[in-house]
């Protein structure tokens, strides 16, 4: 059975830092990729970053490039997504995805909120 855990949200203040950690277990191939979502109050989930787990490619938004990073533990199946330089609007709760030949594993979230 997959499970994807995500751990490592909470309360930080506007140009603060916060990491989530995000655990995969129960996946019997390493070709697959992990992603983070979010999800704001009254809006729709949208994607944030991921990483490929095989070569190390990863992807983000726009709005988080330059404040953003992702990295990954292969022997531990953890992905890490380091969130500086935090603003109000990054508030939101943060999903990880594991997508496994175009299927997908969801966590149960995990709220950031940033004050202002």
């Amino acid at each position: 059975e997959v499970q994807v855990v995500e751990s490592g949200g909470g309360l930080v203040q506007a140009g603060g830092s916060l990491r989530l950690s995000c655990a995969a277990s129960g996946l019997t191939f390493d070709d697959y990729a992990i992603g983070w979502f979010r999800q704001a109050p009254g809006k729709e989930r949208e994607g944030v970053s991921c990483i490929m787990l095989r070569d190390g490619s990863t992807y983000f938004a726009d709005s988080v490039k330059t404040r953003f990073t992702i990295s990954r533990d292969n022997a531990k199946n953890t992905v890490y997504l380091q969130m500086n330089s935090l603003k109000p609007e990054d508030t939101a709760v943060y999903y990880c995805n594991a997508r496994v030949l175009s299927t997908d594993y969801w966590g149960q979230g995990t709220q950031v909120t940033v004050s202002s």
